[in-house]
């Protein structure tokens, strides 16, 4: 909480005691029978951490992107992979509220909040993950309303969620072609794949989301035609802090882990923190985790800002979290030797959760590119 106001201290009380009382007790079974803690992150909602970014008049909290930062990485401690929807979930409202008309935000936003309705982001597909700006799903216009076709994959929240923030190919090819529109579920045309098997992030599903002659109303459409990719890149700078935070949040509960089994864990008749090549390692480790938080911190600031280089601070907080944070809780599961590697201790979990973080929200490959391109101008 070092360098925290008064106000952040608490947010970030209120996150840490939920994550300990409401998250950490369920951790292991969401994961191990793929549980969608629906129940759970309404009562988040219910402390404000539906809506952190959004605007209060339409029932968000009105917070900075380092209180939102403060308050996913606290609970992360408690479930990685939830806290991790949760952030993909707020970066959705919080478009929409950005993007989106008067009547468009009060006819979404209130129930998101509450996440008595959820979101998903729709952006990748089949055929373009890191190349976002060559994506196929078309939305022809005819009169009133669009026509999608196509399909979105690694959906995060797939099937199981409410509105749908779609990139979409409205125009010619390139970014300057895609606009962005909300599709309601139930819509006709509006379909989902099978549920994903994965490495972790078990708490909430993942499956492909597909159109077939899916008709939408204009009145869905997030600001101009064409605006969409803008759209998708404003909202993944914050997504980037967010998914960075999550990583800390891991990495800070897997420190203490490790700080615990060391103490209590004895190998050749001492305990394990008697061993000075461990009391190293154990050293780097929390080296490392308040430097990414610091990294993470600064890029939340200068995205609250606004200022010329948040993006590229994001990207390189983005970058530098996730990788060091998954080494800290690889290191972790190492300290623990071949009790880590058991189902029954919770940072195989954090290793598995965090792995996929760096690649999600922008892979760190395209997260070093953003970097050279603003360091050389090409």
């Amino acid at each position: 909480s070092a360098g925290l106001t008064e106000e952040q201290k608490e947010f970030q009380k209120v996150a840490f005691d939920f994550a300990a009382k409401e998250m950490a007790p369920h951790m292991a079974e969401w994961d191990d029978k793929e549980i969608f803690p629906v129940d759970t992150m309404r009562k988040a909602a219910q402390l404000g951490f539906g809506g952190i970014y959004v605007k209060p008049d339409v029932g968000g909290s009105g917070l900075s992107r380092l209180d939102t930062s403060v308050i996913f990485e606290a609970l992360s401690t408690g479930c990685t992979s939830t806290t991790a929807y949760m952030s993909i979930h707020n970066m959705c409202v919080w478009m929409i509220d950005t993007f989106g008309n008067e009547e468009q935000r009060r006819r979404f936003c209130p129930e998101l909040c509450s996440m008595e309705k959820f979101a998903s982001y729709c952006l990748t597909e089949p055929g373009s993950g890191s190349d976002a700006a060559s994506l196929l799903t078309s939305a022809q216009r005819k009169g009133d309303t669009y026509v999608l076709n196509g399909s979105k994959a690694f959906i995060s929240g797939g099937g199981d969620t409410d509105i749908y923030v779609v990139m979409c190919r409205t125009g010619g090819p390139g970014p300057k072609g895609i606009s962005c529109l909300v599709v309601e579920k139930g819509t006709p045309g509006l379909s989902f794949g099978k549920k994903e098997k994965k490495v972790g992030w078990n708490s909430q599903p993942t499956r492909a989301v597909i159109f077939e002659d899916c008709v939408v109303p204009v009145g869905n459409r997030l600001g101009a035609e064409g605006q969409g990719f803008n759209i998708a890149m404003k909202g993944l700078n914050g997504g980037r802090i967010n998914i960075a935070s999550c990583s800390l949040g891991a990495a800070h509960a897997s420190v203490l882990l490790a700080q615990e089994h060391l103490t209590v864990r004895k190998q050749f008749g001492e305990l394990l923190a008697n061993n000075q090549y461990l009391q190293f390692r154990l050293a780097e480790m929390a080296t490392r985790l308040v430097a990414a938080r610091l990294m993470v911190r600064n890029a939340a600031r200068a995205l609250q800002e606004g200022r010329e280089d948040a993006a590229v601070l994001c990207s390189m907080a983005k970058l530098f979290a996730t990788d060091e944070c998954f080494t800290i809780c690889n290191q972790a599961l190492q300290m623990h030797g071949g009790y880590g590697y058991l189902k029954d201790y919770a940072v195989q979990q954090f290793v598995r959760d965090i792995r996929v973080h760096q690649i999600l929200e922008g892979t760190n490959e395209v997260m070093r590119m953003i970097v050279a391109r603003n360091l050389l101008q090409v």
